[in-house]
């Protein structure tokens, strides 16, 4: 926060003739941001703008986005009327970008995470929730498969994501974000519901740590989706019936289980070799042969001692998750006989 007084960027603000500003300007003050540059006045005949929606994007920012221009301000923030909901807009080299709400949902998803994580270590991940409505992007279940944490996917409207997130806060759980495609978005749990205020202060923050760093949000918004939206959220979580914790794709060079996800083991883009560890203590890893056309598998299982499983227990487990792993992860039309080594 001793940081934000010294944010290089000016933010305009727009409340549609909405009730937003009185109470943007304060949450402002709250968070050490220079006051926001006003648009509009309240007025309840909104005569400046023919429908007073932010979603309308451009059209409904025109005011804005001249009052941001005659400023130097980059960034454009903007209430609907009853300051609910919030829009975004950026100045780029091409012109102004109005974000959609899903690309809001990710951006603002990876900060609260990020943030959130910094001064919460070790938490443990399972503890860990964000949410969103089923017709809004799944960025936060990619990003909640990335980092370790929960995803919930909610029926339409912030009643059903409020009611959820009151219950996990009730069991001792961390609700970080939720949002709908719809610019609507809670930022942690002190309101439990799409909240447009609170929404611009922690926007203002994002922004002041990008512009900051020489970024912007249309740069981070793609290094968010360079990052998660990439073949590594794709591995499978499970395998039949059995968990799996970690993978590391010696393919493409990358490890779930490091901090960095880069495998310690040699990468080579030519031979094929991914190894997944499950829940169990079960370690399989599928690879091509060098000398032959054959997919091999090597499985071993190593159960923990304190469960005192025998030792035709543990084979019988081994076994079973030697089914899954073929009935699963290979197609038998394509590749009838399979060497496995266990």
């Amino acid at each position: 926060r001793d940081k934000n007084a010294d944010c290089p960027v000016r933010f305009t603000y727009t409340a549609m003739h909405g009730v937003g500003y009185e109470f943007v300007r304060h949450a402002f003050k709250a968070f050490d941001f220079l006051e926001p540059i006003p648009v509009v006045k309240p007025d309840p005949d909104f005569p400046t703008v023919k429908y007073p929606n932010p979603e309308e994007g451009e059209g409904a920012l025109k005011l804005a986005m001249e009052t941001a221009d005659k400023n130097g301000s980059k960034v454009i923030l903007a209430n609907d009327p009853d300051a609910d909901r919030l829009a975004i807009a950026e100045r780029t080299e091409n012109g102004w970008r109005v974000f959609t709400g899903n690309e809001i949902g990710a951006f603002l998803g990876w900060w609260c995470w990020t943030s959130w994580r910094q001064k919460n270590p070790n938490v443990n991940l399972s503890d860990v929730y964000m949410m969103a409505s089923t017709v809004s992007s799944k960025i936060l279940q990619a990003i909640a498969q990335y980092e370790g944490f929960n995803f919930v996917e909610t029926l339409t409207g912030f009643k059903w994501m409020g009611n959820i997130g009151d219950g996990l806060l009730k069991e001792g759980k961390h609700v970080l974000f939720a949002f709908e495609e719809a610019i609507g978005y809670m930022c942690g749990s002190t309101v439990l519901d799409k909240d447009g205020v609170t929404t611009a202060a922690v926007v203002a923050e994002l922004v002041n740590h990008l512009y900051s760093n020489q970024g912007s949000l249309s740069q981070q918004l793609e290094v968010i989706y360079k990052r998660i939206l990439n073949p590594h959220f794709q591995y499978p979580t499970k395998c039949g019936a059995f968990e799996i914790l970690h993978v590391r794709d010696l393919t493409v060079g990358y490890d779930s289980e490091e901090e960095d996800k880069k495998p310690v083991l040699p990468t080579s883009k030519s031979s094929q070799m991914i190894t997944f560890k499950f829940s169990n203590g079960c370690v399989a890893t599928l690879r091509t042969s060098g000398t032959e056309p054959k997919i091999k598998y090597y499985t071993e299982l190593c159960t923990d001692p304190k469960k005192n499983l025998s030792y035709d227990e543990v084979k019988a487990q081994l076994q079973d998750i030697v089914k899954d792993i073929v009935s699963n992860f290979y197609n038998q039309k394509l590749f009838p006989k399979i060497l496995a080594r266990q």
